[in-house]
């Protein structure tokens, strides 16, 4: 093999996929782009990946997919398989978020736990990959982690933890 396989797209479970839609495109404004509504539903966050001097490249930003658990598609029987329930217990995927140079955390935070999100974590330095991150769980048990660049000199809030 000469080239590695290309990671294309990462799906969420959600019961109710049209409220996933609203709910991502409300706390990190992403397009909503329901195909079909309430079974599949496209989160579209716009945008290019980044060149190192700040210009857009030609790679657009990965996309992120919310399925409905009862009746997860693609799939060849029509009807779906089990397991038709989302998965509340143990570890299970995380998704990481850059948070955008124009947004921050106390907002993204804020707004995924008005509309029913459960706060996991934040104030956080990890010193391995120059990050200040945080976390929440939504709706639906998917677990979301916030990343913010801390720069080349960070300066760590003395009310953040470490490691």
């Amino acid at each position: 093999m000469t080239k590695p396989n290309t990671l294309i797209f990462v799906d969420l479970a959600s019961d109710d996929p049209s409220a996933a839609g609203a709910f991502y495109a409300q706390v990190f404004g992403w397009e909503n782009d329901a195909r079909p509504e309430g079974v599949y539903h496209r989160m579209v966050p716009g945008g290019f990946f980044k060149k190192p001097d700040g210009t857009d490249s030609e790679i657009g930003n990965l996309h992120l997919g919310i399925f409905k658990a009862a009746n997860a598609r693609p799939h060849p029987e029509p009807e779906g398989v089990e397991p038709r329930g989302l998965s509340t217990e143990g570890r299970k995927p995380r998704i990481w978020v850059l948070i955008s140079d124009d947004d921050s955390a106390d907002r993204i935070l804020g707004t995924a736990e008005a509309l029913g999100a459960t706060l996991l974590w934040k104030n956080h330095y990890w010193k391995e990959f120059n990050g200040y991150n945080h976390a929440f769980r939504d709706p639906w048990g998917n677990e979301i982690v916030l990343w913010g660049k801390a720069g080349p000199d960070p300066q760590i809030p003395t009310d953040y933890t470490r490691e």
